[in-house]
């Protein structure tokens, strides 16, 4: 169940720790550009990224449902600063339910990507 923001609010809404299940953030990591998006933000070393800052292949609007699926699947926290939708890695969240998941899809996609090259 995702916890629910405040009508009114620009805060969106997240899974708590707890809810986050392996199923979903499998399923948010199987589709390419959600990959992408995930290890942009695993490169950036645990900081920040905007919406704005990925150049993906795809329309506004697919990007915004990517984006929406990491967030509810409970891979990202995104947050308003301003007008910029900010985007980071619930990194310690996932290694504390699944440990070493995360780390592993990364290095498997690293690994993926450099036999294509």
């Amino acid at each position: 169940m995702t916890i629910s923001a405040p009508a009114g609010s620009r805060d969106l809404p997240h899974p708590a720790r707890e809810e986050i299940r392996l199923e979903g953030v499998l399923h948010a990591l199987s589709d390419p550009m959600r990959l992408m998006i995930v290890r942009e933000l695993a490169a950036a070393g645990g900081g920040e990224l905007s919406c704005s800052q990925f150049e993906l292949p795809v329309t506004k609007s697919t990007t915004t449902h990517h984006f929406r699926v990491l967030r509810e699947s409970g891979v990202v926290r995104q947050v308003y600063r301003g007008t910029a939708k900010m985007n980071c890695l619930r990194g310690d969240d996932l290694d504390g339910l699944f440990p070493g998941l995360l780390d592993a899809l990364l290095a498997a996609a690293d690994r993926q990507s450099a036999r294509r090259r």
